[in-house]
């Protein structure tokens, strides 16, 4: 279980050694205990907006079958000697009392609330089980709390400089289209591609009733208005085009229509009196 536990510890260490430049590489292997799971309680420094019942159901599962893998990240409680405040792993915590077990390992830093709070980040910014909304606020954290270039932050939670770009531009959508990428409605994909869109809000609804993919989704949000002829009814250019032949062919003369935003022209064109004077007529009835 040690050797398992290790490497997800080590690499938690050095992306919080890319933040706080004195914190260890590595954490000190004596730090590694066993507490019972009442000694330990939830930190608030966690960035996660919920837990899935369902998810921690299965985790808990595996640990009946295997154990913990991975111990909890935690720190002294502060005023509170023997009790510990959770910085990473709450979800194997929950999952272990699920699975009835009295005693987790558990792998204690002494850590300020600063670094509790950007540990808590690193840790679960290199899981795979945020949500893009969970993973974007992280990195503003991160960012607002320790000055770093989007490099520097992508080096500390193991992600390349334009996958945490990319994930911060998410922060710039309205609040409805977050939601529907916290609630899993929409994926990462489909969020982007509505970034810089008009009225993002109105083309996440489009994308969610019409069921479309990240490229439908992008080719929707880019596509141009089309010019509208009146109240609610669209004008095409190649409707228009019809018109005025249909005009040219009944009036028998040439036919133009513009048609602008805020209303338009028709003009027809004659060469001599006797070509005015018959469109006259025809206009006022008389044949």
């Amino acid at each position: 279980m040690s050797t398992t536990a290790r490497k997800p510890a080590s690499r938690l260490g050095r992306g919080l050694s890319a933040l706080i430049p004195d914190a260890p590489a590595t954490p000190d292997p004596g730090a590694l205990r066993t507490l019972p799971v009442e000694s330990l309680e939830p930190g608030p420094f966690q960035p996660r907006g919920g837990m899935d019942r369902t998810s921690i159901e299965e985790l808990a599962a595996s640990i009946r079958e295997h154990g913990i893998l991975q111990p909890i990240l935690a720190r002294e409680k502060p005023g509170s000697p023997g009790q510990y405040q959770i910085i990473g792993g709450e979800r194997r915590w929950r999952a272990a009392q699920l699975a009835q077990l009295h005693d987790v390992p558990v792998v204690i830093r002494d850590l300020g609330d600063r670094e509790a709070m950007a540990a808590g980040l690193v840790e679960n910014l290199q899981r795979s089980d945020l949500n893009a909304m969970e993973e974007a606020e992280g990195y503003r954290r991160l960012l607002e709390d320790f000055g770093l270039t989007q490099e520097l932050l992508g080096q500390a939670v193991g992600k390349s400089r334009s996958h945490v770009a990319n994930t911060l531009r998410l922060l710039g959508l309205p609040d409805p289209v977050r939601d529907l990428v916290r609630n899993g409605i929409l994926s990462a994909g489909h969020a982007r591609a509505l970034i810089g869109a008009p009225d993002p809000g109105r083309l996440a609804g489009q994308v969610v009733a019409r069921g479309l993919n990240v490229r439908q989704t992008e080719a929707l949000a880019t596509a141009k208005p089309r010019p509208r002829l009146g109240r609610g009814e669209p004008a095409p250019e190649r409707e228009l085009a019809a018109l005025e032949r249909d005009l040219s062919t009944r009036v028998g003369l040439k036919v133009s229509i513009r048609h602008g935003e805020r209303g338009g022209e028709l003009s027809i064109r004659y060469h001599d009196l006797d070509q005015l004077d018959a469109l006259v007529r025809l206009l006022s009835g008389g044949g």
